[in-house]
């Protein structure tokens, strides 16, 4: 019965909804796995990417572990795992956080500095080539605009 009222009650997407949407969603995925063939020769991924992206921006090239995973969207055990392996190719270290016993940090280490300083570059490019160039500016700053309430909205349903 519930199904049935909640059927009655959805309003369906209208033909243009219903493309639109698909390509965002056509977009998303193969933009994702794009950059992310990009990153293979280097040995990364696009979690791992976003982590050492974080990392270097942050004062002393570190953050909490927590603050990490919120920041990348992950649980706390997943990007666990993910510093893991980045820590056993050298990437990333953790330390204690002295003010917090149970916090731990998550530091980029010199070798993980060097790997950002060189595949970044590449990435940027490659975001150019597969996204950025073929958009005019004028429909980018449209783009931009048409999206931000939507990253509010889903940012602001996260803080909750």
């Amino acid at each position: 019965m519930e199904t049935e009222t909640a059927e009655r009650a959805t309003t369906w997407l209208s033909d243009d909804e219903q493309r639109a949407w698909r390509i965002h969603l056509d977009v998303s995925r193969l933009l994702m796995y794009r950059l992310e063939r990009d990153l293979q020769p280097f040995g990364l991924t696009n979690n791992d990417y976003e982590i050492l992206v974080n990392l270097s921006e942050s004062e002393e090239r570190r953050m909490r572990m927590s603050d990490l995973a919120r920041s990348t969207l992950q649980s706390k055990s997943r990007l666990s795992h993910q510093i893991t392996r980045m820590e056993a190719a050298g990437l990333v270290r953790r330390e204690n956080c002295e003010s917090d016993r149970r916090g731990l940090f998550a530091v980029l280490t010199e070798h993980g500095w060097d790997t950002m300083r060189e595949v970044a570059p590449r990435h940027v490019a490659s975001v150019r080539e597969h996204f950025i160039d073929l958009i005019s500016a004028e429909d980018l700053a449209a783009y931009r605009e048409a999206l931000l309430p939507v990253a509010e909205h889903l940012r602001a349903e996260r803080g909750r």
